[in-house]
C-alpha cells in the first residue's frame, strides 16, 4: 500500500498513527505531497478528485479517502474492531470522540486562513473569532469527559483517542488558542497518550505550501 501523506496534516497522522497501532506501517509506502486550495498538486488530484490528502492507495479497493474511510479500511485489515468498536456504545463513543477531534482540526484551519495564510485585507475577523470559541467550547466538553480520565500509554487506544490525540498536537504545533490552561485533565491525558510509540514515530514537521498571488 502507498500513503499518500503531508508530514503538517493532522488528518494524515491520524491515519499513520492508526497504522502504526494496527501493526501495519511497515506495509505502507509513505510519500510526501504538498497540498492546499491555492497550490495544486497534479499526482494528489489523479488519486483523488479533490485533490487532498491523506490518500491510500490499496490492492483491492483502490484509492480512498479521506482518513475516516482510509482508517476504517486500516482498521478492518489489521483486525476488525482493534479501533472501532464494532458494536453498542463504544463504537458510538468513539466515532463520536473522532468527529469531534475531526471537527477541532477543521476550525483550526478555517482559523488559520483568517490569521495567517489568508491575505490581510481578505481576512474576517469576526469568523476568526467565531471558530476561536469552537475550539474553546470543545476544550470544556472534552474537559468533562470522564473516560480521559483513564490513562492509555499502554493498552488498544480506540480511533476517537488517536484523532483527539493528533488533532490535539496540530493545534499546538500550529499555536491555536490552546487547552493547556482550560484543561488540566485533558492536558494529563493527551500527554500520556503521546508517550505512545505510535505518537512518538509520527511528529509534525513544515509548513503549508500555499501558491497563487499574494
Amino acid at each position: 500500500m502507498t500513503l499518500l501523506y503531508q508530514s503538517h496534516s493532522p488528518y494524515a497522522r491520524k491515519v499513520l498513527v492508526s497504522a502504526h497501532e494496527l501493526g501495519l506501517a511497515d506495509r505502507i509506502d509513505v510519500v510526501h505531497h504538498e497540498t492546499s486550495p491555492t497550490n495544486r498538486n497534479d499526482p494528489v488530484f489523479a488519486a483523488n478528485p479533490l485533490g487532498k490528502v491523506p490518500v491510500l492507495l490499496t490492492p483491492d479497493a483502490g484509492a480512498l479517502f479521506d482518513s475516516v474511510v482510509i482508517c476504517d479500511y486500516l482498521d478492518r485489515l489489521g483486525g476488525l474492531g482493534r479501533l472501532i468498536p464494532g458494536e453498542g456504545p463504544a463504537r458510538y463513543e468513539a466515532l463520536r470522540l473522532q468527529a469531534l477531534a475531526q471537527g477541532l482540526c477543521d476550525a483550526g484551519i478555517a482559523l488559520r486562513w483568517e490569521t495567517v495564510r489568508r491575505p490581510e485585507a481578505l481576512r474576517y475577523p469576526p469568523l476568526a473569532h467565531g471558530q476561536a470559541m469552537k475550539l474553546l467550547e470543545a476544550y470544556e466538553h472534552l474537559e468533562a469527559q470522564a473516560e480521559l480520565g483513564a490513562q492509555v500509554t499502554s493498552g488498544q487506544a480506540t480511533i476517537g483517542q488517536i484523532a483527539l490525540a493528533t488533532a490535539l498536537a496540530w493545534l499546538e504545533f500550529r499555536d491555536l488558542p490552546g487547552f493547556r490552561k482550560r484543561a488540566p485533565r485533558l492536558t494529563a491525558w493527551y500527554d500520556d497518550f503521546c508517550q505512545r510509540p505510535s505518537m512518538r514515530a509520527t511528529p509534525y514537521d513544515g509548513e503549508t505550501q500555499d501558491g497563487g498571488p499574494q
